[in-house]
């Protein structure tokens, strides 16, 4: 696992995108060898490089959006075949549109045709050699849990359902007098000392995973096995790189003051601002006449006379209230009864709002928002001053995500679930503060990129 702008990304996966970006480009260089097999090739070396690298940019970007290099990928959602079919089409739209603006990188049809059979031969290969190598437990992290209580318990189950699990529990380190929720827990003594275990089971990482802080460590020994090269840290760190959330139940202010992150000084806010404004303008440029036939749809089925827009009150950057503009996904009268949740089958949707809300094109006109200065491309979604104000009351910490403007799209839109409970805000708060912890310009590309996979597949839609 490594870092990039203070974002964990799995080195595994890291690998496979270098590896396929690579069968990408050679796909491009057989479809052309395959075309011109017994005459010379119409192309000189360096216009057939550019057009695979274009190609390789595209697919890779592509395949990107679709998840397919997304570590929290699980076992219910894989469907590789789809994906990869998905992504492909994507990118062959992209390649399309590209061609037509730059005519110079296409190559002949025949050479195309080639190239993405071969790719999609290439890449099914290359997944099941990921995927048959990658879960080796002689590749996996090692790690041992010092606590045996209920949060270790819990670590048992952590990214137990993805397709890729990079780190396996060796065992569980009893402390005195603590309760005991894992099987097998390791008390140590006189004869059982922590430096032997660390090194009869190869440790290559130790967790902390106490639910009694005060509880008494062995820190001589920590000490001497962090020093012989064995990483050592806190449950919130581990929560951080696996699954990419700040774990609320292990949360703490002096945590709060003392990690790295959180930082929203210097250029940042002039380059998010930036980032903003161009993202929106270009959103804008491609996608007015699907507003404009959404418009015409709302007005076909609700009467010249009804709203297209819908305006709502929500809390943004520093609990500064504003008005969110979308387009009308409910009837008129939706809200006689006063604010609610929308449920799974919720009878206020209309027809058109159905399809607009389930390819988030509902989310358009906040673009206009996002120019105005009241939200940001990515951020926390806004949430309504009804149901903040018990957030704040009943969940710890909920004040920190209004520490950055409101987004359009999210951290927490791609790792969870459409929330529509108490319990729903709160797992996704984990995200939230993930997001305005690490938040950088490439943490903004990768939601953005990934945000595709949303749209296509409907995920959290209502």
């Amino acid at each position: 696992m490594i870092r990039i702008f203070r974002h964990y990304i799995s080195t595994a996966y890291l690998w496979l995108l270098i590896v396929e970006s690579l069968v990408f480009y050679l796909a491009m260089y057989c479809g052309a060898g395959l075309r011109f097999l017994y005459i010379a090739s119409w192309y000189s070396q360096s216009e057939l490089a550019a057009s695979a690298a274009v190609y390789a940019a595209v697919f890779i970007a592509s395949c990107s959006g679709l998840g397919l290099y997304r570590k929290t990928l699980d076992k219910e959602e894989y469907n590789i075949l789809q994906r990869i079919s998905f992504s492909f089409a994507v990118a062959v739209f992209i390649l399309a549109f590209i061609y037509y603006i730059i005519p110079d990188l296409m190559l002949a049809r025949s050479v195309l045709i080639s190239a993405i059979i071969f790719s999609f031969v290439g890449l099914l290969l290359t997944r099941y050699l990921f995927y048959r190598f990658v879960n080796l437990d002689n590749l996996k992290r090692r790690v041992l849990v010092v606590g045996c209580g209920q949060r270790a318990g819990e670590l048992s189950v952590v990214n137990s359902s993805y397709i890729y699990r990079g780190f396996e529990i060796v065992g569980y380190i009893t402390l005195e007098d603590e309760p005991i929720s894992v099987p097998h827990a390791i008390a140590l003594n006189e004869k059982i000392r922590l430096t032997d275990i660390v090194e009869a089971a190869n440790v290559d990482e130790i967790v902390i995973a106490v639910d009694d802080r005060r509880k008494k460590l062995p820190v001589e020994e920590l000490l001497d096995i962090k020093m012989s090269g064995v990483q050592i840290m806190d449950l919130q760190t581990f929560y951080e790189r696996e699954q990419r959330l700040v774990f609320l139940e292990a949360l703490s202010p002096s945590w709060l003051m003392f990690s790295d992150g959180f930082v929203s000084g210097g250029l940042r806010p002039i380059v998010k601002r930036s980032f903003d404004i161009l993202a929106s303008l270009l959103l804008l440029s491609v996608s007015w006449w699907l507003m404009i036939l959404t418009m015409l749809a709302i007005y076909i089925e609700s009467g010249f006379g009804a709203p297209v827009f819908y305006r709502q009150k929500r809390v943004g950057y520093r609990d500064i209230p504003f008005d969110v503009i979308k387009f009308r996904s409910m009837r008129i009268d939706a809200e006689k009864n006063g604010a609610q949740w929308a449920s799974q089958t919720d009878d206020r949707v209309t027809r058109v709002g159905k399809v607009i809300r389930k390819y988030r094109i509902d989310e358009l006109p906040q673009l206009l928002n996002v120019l105005k200065g009241d939200m940001s491309f990515v951020g926390p979604r806004p949430e309504r001053p009804e149901f903040v104000k018990g957030f704040e009351e009943n969940i710890p910490y909920y004040k920190e995500r209004h520490r950055v403007k409101p987004g359009i799209t999210g951290w927490a839109q791609l790792c969870y679930p459409y929330g529509a409970s108490e319990y729903d805000t709160r797992q996704k708060l984990q995200f939230d503060l993930y997001y305005v912890k690490n938040y950088s310009l490439f943490l903004d590309l990768t939601i953005m990129l990934s945000t595709v996979e949303v749209i296509l597949w409907g995920k959290g839609a209502r």
